[in-house]
Order: structure tokens, then C-alpha cells, then sequence
């Protein structure tokens, strides 16, 4: 097996970075975003309302940065693990920080161990409420009738 491919590290999306190449001017339409990750112009425009993305307007086009792009690819990311609006604002201010990149990595592992917590919480009650469900329909088929 090549060695290289074992000394890889895969970065997850919410890791960023948010990059901002200023020499990259190539712009992607609002379809080619939209297609790009198979999310909606609605989802898009939603993003750019909540201030998360930030699309070039030209007259009525909307046009995305490589920026925007990286955002999108965090937002995506954080919104898969549950984050909020507010936490993915968080985020992304601290992917594009100038923050040591050791400090973001762990202040992104508290917040994303801080999501995990909150599901394993809410694992158990779905499980718990699986359960009493479970015991409610034993219990009425046990009331009705076989015909």
C-alpha cells in the first residue's frame, strides 16, 4: 500500500477553512450552487438571508465566491450534526478567525462534542418513549380480538 496513503488525515467540512482567495474570481450562478450541493435556490437564498453566505449581485443574479463555496460546505456539515443557526454562525466566525489553528480545532470539538452529548441524551428518550410505545400496542393487541 502507498505510505501516503495511509499518512492522510481526512479534515472534516465544518473544519474549514472558510477560504478566501481574493486572486480566484471565478463565480458560480445560483443554479450551478444549487446543483453543486443538491440543495434548492430557496435553501440558498434562506442561507444569504441569515447572513451565512454572501452571494456578488449582479442586477438581479446572485453569483457565489470560492468563500461562499467553503461556507456552504461547513453549513452543510453542521447542519447534518444538528447544529443551529446561532452554533453554525459560531462556527464559521471561528473557521474564518485568525485564531491558532489548534485553538479552532479544539474549540470545534468542544462544540461538537458538546452536540454529541445532546443526541446520546436524546437517543435514550427516543429510545425510553420506543419502549412504552412498544408496550402500548402489546397491550391493546392483546385487547382486541382475533377474528
Amino acid at each position: 500500500m502507498n505510505s501516503l496513503a495511509t499518512n492522510i488525515v481526512v479534515v472534516p467540512d465544518i473544519a474549514g477553512p472558510v477560504i478566501d482567495d481574493e486572486n480566484d474570481t471565478k463565480l458560480l450562478a445560483i443554479s450551478e450552487m444549487s446543483e453543486l450541493f443538491a440543495v434548492t435556490l430557496r435553501t440558498l437564498r434562506f442561507y444569504e438571508e441569515k447572513g451565512l453566505i454572501n452571494p456578488v449581485r449582479k442586477g438581479a443574479r446572485r453569483f457565489y465566491s470560492r468563500r461562499d463555496v467553503g461556507r456552504m460546505r461547513v453549513i452543510l456539515q453542521a447542519k447534518k450534526i444538528g447544529l443551529t443557526l446561532t452554533e453554525i454562525r459560531r462556527v464559521i466566525k471561528l473557521v474564518e478567525s485568525n485564531a491558532p489553528r489548534r485553538q479552532q480545532l479544539e474549540e470545534l470539538r468542544s462544540i461538537c462534542g458538546a452536540q454529541q452529548d445532546m443526541l446520546k441524551e436524546q437517543h435514550a428518550l427516543l429510545q425510553e418513549q420506543v419502549a412504552e410505545v412498544d408496550h402500548v400496542l402489546n397491550s391493546l393487541d392483546k385487547l382486541i380480538p382475533v377474528s
